[in-house]
């Protein structure tokens, strides 16, 4: 399965010769309740985030060059000090207990613990993407959306049930094939676990490097996709980065039946509280050194190796570290889910 993953991948990459296509894995850097993008200084933050990146994260990070701030890393290029993030995924037993799921590293791993994937790819029409600056974050997905509206309309964000270990079922490109992609969360046992994919919009007004909202500063293209080389609106006329994660959630523990709700439904749920899958997002915070970033998007690099970037090996990224600032359990079965009041996490 990893071999013809692989040359799959590499049959791609080929197919858009000029695009670079940067994928590589970052370990988890802390699993604890901070959101330094949607509530800067909030400690602790409204519901469990896994991290990965920089050890600049904190409860709040000054809007700056972060690559300034921080001095290690998680990822496998060591020059990228940026911070990714997302909610926790939880199981939610018969009892109405709680027990987080791991994260597990993606095919090809050579030594990550826990974190995700992530991807940063070129345009493949060849045309020019400018790449982030210091100072720039954005938000994709939105974390209280219950209902399938507006989720599906960029084909961004998507779950993957794997049918055996070693990523059975994974026989195409994230989000394509609506027999084995699905925006709400697997209502069946998925003995190999579920793919997270989150992708982010690839417009930038030019301007802004946040908004209020995180969002309004960037868009989706104003037709097609990404993918498909969809223009840019004219009000964001400044193309990105691809940027995409892939989170790997280790559900194998809890394929037990006899532990699922007595009525069958689905077992797993979001830490801000979301059932449904609808509420998935990811953050963003840029922090990638000078201006090696750009220099990969234009060097036509694939996977995690790029001549322009530096990289290390996961036993020098794994001592990256920082101390965790909420002093809460959020491993081992839990009678609620970390900083929420009721059984579903709504407050």
């Amino acid at each position: 399965m990893l071999f013809n993953f692989v040359t799959a991948l590499t049959l791609f990459a080929e197919s858009i010769q000029a695009a670079s296509v940067l994928r590589f894995g970052c370990s988890s850097i802390t699993v604890e309740r901070l959101d330094p993008l949607v509530n800067p200084g909030v400690n602790p933050s409204p519901h469990v985030h896994q991290v990965v990146g920089g050890n600049a994260f904190a409860a709040a990070i000054p809007s700056t060059d972060v690559s300034q701030l921080a001095n290690c890393t998680t990822c496998s290029f060591s020059e990228d000090l940026s911070n990714y993030w997302t909610a926790n995924m939880y199981f939610k037993a018969r009892n109405g207990t709680y027990k987080r799921i791991p994260q597990i590293a993606n095919r090809g791993n050579e030594g990550e613990v826990g974190g995700m994937t992530v991807y940063y790819t070129s345009a493949y029409d060849k045309s020019k993407v400018t790449a982030f600056k210091p100072g720039f974050r954005m938000l994709a997905g939105d974390p209280t959306m219950r209902t399938k509206a507006g989720i599906t309309k960029w084909n961004g964000i998507c779950f993957r049930c794997y049918t055996a270990k070693n990523f059975g079922g994974d026989n195409g490109a994230p989000c394509s094939d609506s027999k084995v992609d699905s925006v709400d969360l697997p209502k069946k046992a998925c003995p190999g676990g579920i793919r997270t994919t989150i992708r982010f919009p690839t417009c930038w007004n030019g301007k802004d490097l946040d908004s209020p909202d995180h969002t309004t500063h960037v868009s989706y293209p104003s037709t097609g996709t990404f993918e498909n080389s969809g223009a840019c609106p004219s009000t964001h006329p400044v193309k990105l980065p691809q940027l995409m994660f892939e989170v790997i959630w280790d559900t194998s523990a809890f394929n037990d039946k006899a532990l699922w709700p007595a009525d069958g439904s689905q077992p797993f749920v979001f830490s801000q509280g979301d059932a449904t899958g609808y509420g998935q997002h990811g953050d963003y915070v840029f922090g990638w050194k000078g201006d090696v970033l750009q220099k990969a998007m234009d060097a036509s690099c694939f996977g995690a190796t790029c001549a322009p970037l530096k990289t290390q090996a996961f036993t020098e990224a794994n001592k990256c570290a920082i101390q965790n600032s909420v002093n809460e359990p959020v491993d081992g079965w839990l009678t609620s889910l970390p900083g929420m009041t009721s059984p579903l996490g709504r407050k």
